[in-house]
């Protein structure tokens, strides 16, 4: 199962039949197998009870989600990293805001206690404000000082990525 996240609010989910995933507009993915995977259904493990069906998406449906992603890319690389603190930030008040929202699919789908799923959804608020501010210099080009010539290891945005999930 492939998921990738989009700007829509909900997942895009489709099953792949191959090991390898091709997208004109992501870079080209491989992967051992997802024998076994059943990333069509969510299961509460607590009770086995179905939280929620996912329908397959067609190629079609994959190829528009990878070009809204790219599309969404190509957007944020040209936001300076102020821009993007200030989005980051924003994020992090909403995970806060709607931190229940975000604990109860990870309660049911996982089976954490609610407080675990809650203290998760903090903890991520957290790491995105932390991240926020200090971006620009933790992504900052780093001279290197080689016995000879000159190196500098630098950081660039590469693209859409596809999340393998289990």
């Amino acid at each position: 199962m492939i998921l990738i996240t989009s700007s829509s609010t909900s997942p895009v989910r489709a099953r792949i039949s191959s090991k390898v995933v091709r997208s004109s507009h992501a870079s080209r993915i491989t992967w051992e197998t997802c024998v076994g995977v059943r990333g069509d259904q969510s299961i509460n493990p607590f009770n086995g009870e179905l939280v929620k069906s996912f329908d397959e998406h067609t190629d079609q449906q994959l190829e528009t989600a990878t070009a809204t992603a790219a599309t969404c890319f190509n957007s944020w690389r040209k936001l300076s990293f102020a821009e993007r603190a200030v989005i980051v930030s924003k994020a992090a008040a909403i995970m806060r805001e709607r931190a229940e929202k975000f604990a109860r699919p990870m309660t049911l789908e996982m089976g954490k206690l609610f407080a675990e799923s809650l203290g998760e959804v903090q903890l991520s608020a957290d790491i995105l404000d932390y991240y926020a501010p200090h971006a620009e210099r933790f992504l900052a080009p780093e001279k290197l000082k080689p016995s000879s010539g000159e190196a500098v290891v630098e950081s660039s945005p590469l693209g859409v990525l596809f999340g393998v999930q289990p």
